[in-house]
């Protein structure tokens, strides 16, 4: 099966093989997986030796520069099981003579007292796409965002913020209760606070039926899956960026689709 590159197609499922803090050794101690549909991703890493969550974020990754090398891509991050949300990262991408991707950049390094801004090293490969329902050479990729209303001014609420990616075999869900608060910086506008608890994720691959590869987190029942079905998959609004959909009572918003 081939890459999504080699398709032309928007979508893209990576791995990860090595992480290196500058100036330590490289080494890969996760479990981790990527998709991203257009400017949209989920991305779950594993710890291999706990089987918890290293680390679950989803978000856009836009290319600065996507003629130039290195490319430049700006990474924020909507949900973020390291209470990062709303943070934007930089990470610069060269190819490796063997095709992978080199990513160079600076982000906080969670094992140092503070999580101090540090220089790392990531190693990652594109993989062929998984062949899911729809069968060889064909597949449905798509990431929904969970809708919330606006936050009126002086106003904190609290919801269960909800991310849900599939490129065709593969499947990744994410929640995460976030608490939203609209107050005024020290310049007296208007922003929003973002904080969050714990996430809960679902990884799930197709074998001739969905089947779970990890189920992780405070509340992994309540993540949607893909073996109970989403009514309308595929159809109408579901093929339209910006359209909303209906998943297990939620609204969601369609941020990316793509059919091969």
């Amino acid at each position: 099966m081939t890459t999504g590159s080699a398709m032309g197609s928007i979508s893209s499922f990576t791995t990860r093989l090595s992480l290196r803090w500058v100036p330590e050794v490289p080494e890969e101690t996760t479990d981790t997986i990527v998709l991203s549909v257009g400017e949209w991703f989920l991305d779950l890493r594993m710890d291999k030796k706990s089987g918890a969550i290293d680390w679950a974020m989803a978000g856009t990754a836009v290319k600065e520069n996507p003629n130039e090398t290195p490319v430049k891509v700006s990474f924020t991050r909507e949900l973020d099981s390291l209470n990062e949300i709303g943070i934007v990262d930089v990470g610069n991408f060269s190819p490796l003579p063997n095709g992978d991707e080199l990513e160079s950049g600076e982000m906080p390094h969670p094992e140092l007292p503070g999580a101090p801004m540090t220089a790392f090293e990531e190693v990652w490969r594109e993989l062929p796409f998984r062949e899911g329902p729809e069968g060889a050479k064909k597949g449905m990729s798509w990431i929904l965002e969970s809708e919330h209303g606006e936050i009126a001014e002086g106003a904190e609420v609290s919801f269960t913020k909800s991310f849900l990616g599939r490129i065709w075999g593969t499947y990744l869900a994410f929640q995460q209760t976030q608490t939203h608060k609209k107050e005024k910086d020290e310049a007296g506008v208007w922003v929003v606070k973002r904080s969050g608890e714990e996430v809960s994720a679902r990884r799930e691959e197709w074998s001739g039926a969905w089947q779970d590869k990890y189920v992780v987190g405070p509340k992994p029942g309540d993540v949607p899956s893909m073996k109970t079905g989403f009514e309308g998959e595929g159809e109408g609004a579901w093929r339209i960026p910006g359209e909303k959909v209906v998943i297990q009572g939620q609204s969601f918003v369609v941020r990316a689709f793509e059919e091969i």
